[in-house]
């Protein structure tokens, strides 16, 4: 069983930085497509903020994060980063982070909730005024 482990949130005031790292253990498959998701007090659904491909060569992030936030994973993606700059109030979430399986098309990224197999438990990133 895959297993993701979200690290790095705290309280932080408008324009700081904050590097959220996922682990992860239990890889039985060698690719793995991973992303990052959040969800904003209040609101039910999970938004997508970046994706890196399952060989790490290709991302894409949010049009809300993009030229903040930047997504990365380690060799052999045992963690995958997100490095968050020029943090807003609105980026205020839990972040979680997201991993699928993948069979083929190793250069794709998903960033669709419903995509992703696994997720971690969620760390709180609060962006203060």
């Amino acid at each position: 069983q895959v297993r993701l482990v979200e690290s790095g949130g705290g309280l932080v005031q408008t324009g700081d930085s904050l590097r959220l790292s996922c682990a992860t253990s239990g890889r039985t498959d060698p690719y793995y497509a991973m992303a990052w998701f959040r969800q904003p007090p209040g609101k039910q659904r999970r938004e997508f903020v970046a994706a890196v491909s399952a060989n790490g060569v290709n991302t894409y992030s949010a049009r809300s994060v993009k030229g903040r936030f930047s997504i990365s994973a380690t060799s052999g993606k045992d963690t995958v980063d997100l490095q968050m700059n020029s943090l807003k109030p609105e980026d205020t979430a839990v972040y979680y982070c997201a991993a699928k399986v993948i069979n083929y098309y190793v250069g794709s990224y998903y960033y669709t909730a419903d995509d992703y197999e696994y997720w971690g438990q969620g760390t709180q990133v609060t962006v203060s005024s």
